[in-house]
């Protein structure tokens, strides 16, 4: 009984100490010349810091005859 009690708490211990995954929203932000266009917010679940990656990974900047587009993608709480 000793033993199963001290694996049993070893665990607990692992899993509260571990990293959780949650849902996180990722906003993104389309734009032309400065205006605002559309938003789209995606819902990803990972640990935080792969999910800001991820979402991060959605931005871009483009100029073309000097009219730039972009997409600003940030994660909210």
């Amino acid at each position: 009984m000793k033993r199963f009690l001290s694996i049993a708490a070893v665990a607990v211990a692992l899993v509260s100490l571990s990293s959780c995954k949650k849902d996180y929203t990722c906003e993104c932000t389309s734009s032309v010349g400065g205006t605002v266009l559309s938003t789209v917010s995606t819902t990803i679940n990972g640990k935080k810091d792969d999910v800001k990656t991820t979402c991060e990974n959605g931005n871009s900047s483009q100029t073309i005859g000097g009219v730039t587009t972009s997409v600003a993608c940030t994660i909210k709480d």
